[in-house]
């Protein structure tokens, strides 16, 4: 029950009503013990397979983007048009496995970063991201 109660806070606080259709999202999102990173398209085919109540492709993005803009999600952007989102929100580094298209989070202490720029005129960083894309070691070589 005390999900629940935290479930609705979540929805109210980025300014949803909590329906079931978002409480069940947010079961889907939350209630693990692990990181969740998913896509629009992974978490819409979670959604069908797991709830009897239809959930519209409008209503996951509406859910996501407002838990993305209320700090509950955050947004990886692969490849310039694969876009991923993570419940863990804390700064962290990921490996991207092309072949899966997954991604697996990197501790934070398993990285270390030297000689970082500064950042342009009248900025500041906010953050830095590593992302390390790995593959299949295939021995085979690709001919040009």
């Amino acid at each position: 029950m005390e999900q629940f109660k935290l479930h609705r806070e979540r929805l109210r606080t980025s300014g949803l009503r909590p329906t079931k259709q978002r409480l069940a999202l947010c079961k889907i999102l939350f209630d693990r013990k692990e990181t969740f990173h998913f896509t629009i398209e992974q978490l819409k085919e979670i959604a069908k397979n797991s709830n009897k109540k239809k959930i519209s492709l409008a209503t996951l993005y509406n859910t996501v983007h407002a838990f993305k803009k209320n700090g509950y999600l955050k947004e990886i952007s692969i490849k310039g048009n694969k876009t991923f989102f993570d419940t863990n929100v804390k700064n962290h580094h990921h490996f991207y496995d092309e072949d899966l298209e997954q991604l697996t989070d990197i501790k934070n202490k398993n990285i270390s970063i030297n000689n970082i720029p500064n950042a342009p005129s009248g900025k500041k960083i906010k953050e830095v991201e590593i992302i390390i894309r790995v593959e299949t070691n295939n021995q085979k070589q690709k001919n040009y």
